[in-house]
């Protein structure tokens, strides 16, 4: 092997591919290997046999089925990241179920997931590849750093003191009048962890949109309702907002908030040429026109920009924007465009911004 050869092929990240279908593994595993920075380094058929080729080939990532014969894909989860901490792509079901396990899996140490859609493998379509590629490529990555500092990633993000204090909150108690959060992956746990620092009495209206699929919202909504303390429901088109109440963007749909009047109501509708169902830049460009300067904006752990054109409009309007720093994100993307935009007012870890925006109203 020549020398640049051996560069490339150390430069790659290393897959493992975990499926119970045998189909499965090898479609995923013919898509992976048209990556030339990827490498699959092994597959496995079910959970304990993935703990055991996790332990012996030292795999960046991995990719895992959730229902599968001898062991499961979350007891898998579980298992791997208190041996030897992985980043793990999840695939699951489009159905209510399906959601509920793959919530469970982000909660077990988890990075991100994918829906597992048979057809879209077995036709080919480049979209899915290249979404399949991506994801894998940026939680690597994740996995790289995970695998220098595995003590650094709790299997569970809960609400905890934060290691440094907090700064002083950037506008006076009372100047805004909405919350505005955007994320995608890695969000599902660090919105988890920022809405369970605010208490019940939470004065404000919250939008949060998570790039998540149709059939997992309800889920997910229904999950941070039962563990935060304030109320978190799906968004409906058409309600008024209330105080103290996270609405979460329907998947699929986009979110909007427009002035009716005196009131200031919920708009959800369908948007099909946007790339992102929900989208982020959409929600906070909505918030700019309809709040000008009284509304604060949140930009969590996620892949691409999203975000960033929404988060100048806001800037535009006097609001005021927020990031998750890159030491706590899963994927520094969103929040990195828009501090790299200069449009960041304040750039927080992730155990800070609950409590920090609970000091800020």
């Amino acid at each position: 092997m020549s020398l640049a050869n051996k560069e490339n092929t150390a430069s790659r990240l290393r897959v493992l591919v975990v499926d119970d279908s045998g189909f499965f593994r090898r479609r995923i595993v013919e898509i992976l290997e048209g990556d030339a920075k990827l490498e699959v380094v092994g597959t496995a058929a079910n959970g304990q046999e993935a703990v055991r080729q996790v332990l012996a080939l030292k795999p960046d990532v991995v990719t895992m089925d959730i229902e599968m014969p001898v062991m499961d894909g979350i007891t898998a989860v579980r298992r791997i990241m208190a041996l030897r901490p992985t980043a793990v792509l999840m695939f699951s079901s489009l159905t209510y179920e399906g959601a509920q396990a793959t919530l469970n899996a982000l909660e077990a140490g988890a990075l991100d997931f994918l829906p597992k859609r048979f057809d879209e493998f077995s036709r080919d379509k480049e979209e899915a590849k290249r979404t399949l590629r991506n994801r894998v490529r940026a939680i690597g990555l994740e996995g790289l750093r995970m695998q220098q500092a595995p003590a650094a990633r709790p299997a569970v993000a809960r609400p905890a003191a934060p290691a440094v204090p907090r700064p002083q909150p950037a506008a006076h108690k009372g100047d805004f009048r909405l919350i505005a959060i955007g994320s995608s992956t890695g969000g599902p746990v660090a919105l988890q962890q920022v809405l369970g620092g605010l208490p019940a009495d939470f004065p404000l209206p919250l939008l949060l949109i998570q790039h998540m699929p149709a059939s997992f919202t309800p889920a997910f909504a229904e999950r941070l309702n039962q563990q935060c303390s304030i109320q978190v429901k799906e968004a409906e088109d058409g309600e008024a907002l209330q105080p103290g109440v996270a609405y979460l963007a329907p998947g699929g749909r986009q979110l909007a908030v427009e002035s009716q009047g005196p009131r200031i109501c919920l708009r959800v509708y369908d948007d099909p040429a946007q790339h992102y169902r929900p989208c982020v830049d959409l929600a906070f460009e909505s918030v700019a026109r309809a709040f000008h300067a009284r509304a604060l904006a949140i930009v969590l752990t996620g892949m691409g920009a999203d975000g960033r054109e929404g988060a100048r409009a806001l800037k535009q309007g006097g609001a005021s924007v927020w990031v998750q720093d890159e030491a706590s994100c899963v994927i520094y993307g969103m929040p990195g465009a828009v501090a790299d935009a200069g449009l960041a007012d304040e750039v927080l870890s992730l155990a800070q911004i609950g409590p920090h925006l609970a000091d800020s109203v």
